[in-house]
């Protein structure tokens, strides 16, 4: 828990120093399947970000995450991830790369990814993502997500 509210309050402060470099924050609801292993489960989530532009084509970005995976006695997990990627479909679409650290009460580690997010209307958007776990003491993990944001 200790590792999580670090990680938050360096996503809080990044995010509260925005500003002189405004240009967009997001929150998205996502869920999907998780699976190792020949086994597989359902897992949801939250995920909140800001993204900053690397000129007309381009953008790099932070995001916080908490995410579920719907079993009985799982434990929630958290990540902090960054991300880097080019806009595409006339400026409608983000396709991107992510990495970073997910952590919890069970075992913590290193993701891996690519994503793309999609403008449905004026503020909302959609987005499909796939992450690979890099766990140490048992399988890796893979999760592919879908979800639908709005940005700010």
């Amino acid at each position: 828990m200790r590792k999580f509210l670090i990680s938050l309050a360096a996503v809080a402060a990044v995010t509260a120093a925005a500003p002189a470099l405004a240009n967009e924050g997001r929150v998205d609801l996502h869920g999907g399947l998780v699976w190792a292993g020949g086994d597989s489960e359902a897992t949801a989530g939250v995920a909140a970000g800001y993204d900053w532009d690397m000129g007309s084509s381009g953008f790099f970005g932070i995001e916080g995450s908490a995410d579920q995976v719907l079993v009985d006695g799982a434990d929630p997990y958290f990540g902090l991830s960054g991300r880097i990627g080019g806009k595409v479909a006339g400026g409608k679409g983000k396709l991107y790369a992510v990495g970073g650290y997910t952590f919890g009460e069970g075992e913590d580690s290193p993701h891996a990814g690519v994503g793309y997010e999609h403008m449905l209307g004026a503020k909302v958007y959609g987005k499909v993502e796939y992450r690979h776990f890099f766990v140490d003491d048992f399988e890796d993990l893979n999760a592919a997500v879908i979800g639908v944001g709005i940005r700010f």
